[in-house]
């Protein structure tokens, strides 16, 4: 008979660790490549419950919370899911789907059935969309302070009811919002009888904006090549800009929009687990898409805000093929790209550009962007494009258009 090996105090920490803190300790590897097999022909192939399984697994084990016996015991096994390890794991995955974080989901024409994990996949559900973006806004704001909730400044002021705004002598037409202290100052040294309506004194409420923004995401495969992973922070930063967004600026809109060969629009539920592909660069086509959503979108600032690491390298012809090349800027896909930059401009749309690369040709490209738009260029890597995005959303300004 085999020995049976009790681990009660291995299996009580695992117990303890709740659905939040298991999130937490996988989410690089939610949103990162590592789900899927970025060569996979369909990119939005959905991850198996395998790969969550060997997640949590990694995750643990970097972490230290295997004791190595355990370890050991487990990777000696035929099937690490029939050990004491892989049952714990399995546990933790089924509290992941109680407390609501996953939802198991089977192939079309495997039934409904119960069936091991590898056939099964699983989506992300509205709460861990939800609690990956606030872990990357949280993460990815750090010490830098936070912006008044509900509003972006602007340039100009309304005399309406916010009493934040300096101080104006009252003129016709705006509200009423005396500030007492300055008004009886004038009271007191002039006179009641001689006061006149420039004597009263307002205190001016800032503007508040409203916008739409539409993300615009390369996943071209650049994005993964030369051992460096910009896809993931991209992906990162997305999802707390939507989270900002949702909890302090309900009034504004985000959406998503992948460009690659082609470009799609991609809801918010799927962004997570965006994977790279295809291969080129289709900014034009990005832009085009982007300004249909924000047409739809009565907002006072439309803006964009694109982050690639390329150069635009493929186009889309009046008959739906793909015109591609990816040596240096080409004349044709640079001519249609920039048109389309023009039209954002006729359309009063901001087109700010978040660059992870600094190739001269790139350089210059995204300069002439930003001077076409009035817009933004900043020259960043994965590791700080957070705070750039995320900070150049909260101070954007814009005057109120009459």
């Amino acid at each position: 008979m085999a020995r049976l090996t009790r681990y009660s105090k291995f299996e009580s920490e695992l117990d303890e660790l709740d659905s939040g803190e298991l999130m937490q300790m996988i989410q690089e590897t939610l949103l990162g490549q590592g789900m899927n097999d970025p060569y996979d022909p369909d990119p939005n192939a959905r991850p198996s419950m395998d790969d969550l399984f060997d997640a949590i697994l990694n995750a643990l084990a970097e972490k230290g919370m295997i004791p190595e016996e355990m370890l050991a015991e487990a990777m000696q096994a035929g099937d690490i899911q029939d050990t004491p390890l892989g049952q714990q794991i399995q546990k933790m995955m089924d509290k992941l789907q109680q407390d609501g974080f996953i939802r198991k989901e089977f192939e079309d024409g495997e039934g409904g059935g119960t069936g091991q994990a590898g056939e099964a996949k699983f989506n992300l559900t509205d709460k861990s969309i939800d609690f990956l973006g606030y872990k990357s806004l949280r993460d990815l704001m750090g010490g830098m302070g936070r912006s008044s909730a509900g509003a972006h400044e602007t340039r100009d002021y309304s005399s309406g009811i916010d009493m934040m705004g300096e101080l104006k002598s009252y003129e016709f037409g705006d509200t009423l919002n005396l500030d007492t202290t300055a008004t009886l100052s004038n009271v007191i040294s002039k006179g009641l009888e001689n006061m006149d309506e420039s004597d009263l004194v307002i205190r001016q409420s800032e503007y508040s904006s409203s916008a739409a923004t539409v993300v615009l995401l390369d996943c071209s495969h650049s994005m993964i090549l030369y051992g460096e992973d910009r896809f993931t922070p991209a992906k990162q930063v997305a999802l707390a800009l939507a989270h900002l967004i949702r909890t302090q600026y309900p009034g504004d809109t985000v959406k998503f929009v992948l460009f690659h060969d082609s470009a799609e629009e991609v809801p918010i539920s799927k962004l997570a687990q965006a994977q790279i592909g295809p291969y080129h660069t289709n900014t034009a086509g990005g832009l085009r898409l982007a300004q249909q959503l924000l047409k739809r979108e009565n907002k006072d600032m439309k803006q964009i805000v694109m982050i690639t690491d390329g150069k635009p390298s493929a186009l889309t012809l009046p008959d739906g093929r793909i015109y591609k090349n990816a040596y240096g800027l080409d004349p044709y896909v640079l001519g249609a790209t920039l048109r389309e930059v023009a039209q954002c401009r006729r359309s009063g749309i901001q087109v700010n550009t978040f660059m992870l690369a600094r190739d001269a040709e790139l350089v210059g490209f995204v300069r002439r962007v930003a001077e076409m738009t009035r817009g933004k260029a900043y020259f960043t890597t994965p590791h700080n494009i957070g705070q750039y995005v995320l900070m150049d959303y909260m101070s954007n300004k814009t005057k109120l258009v009459n």
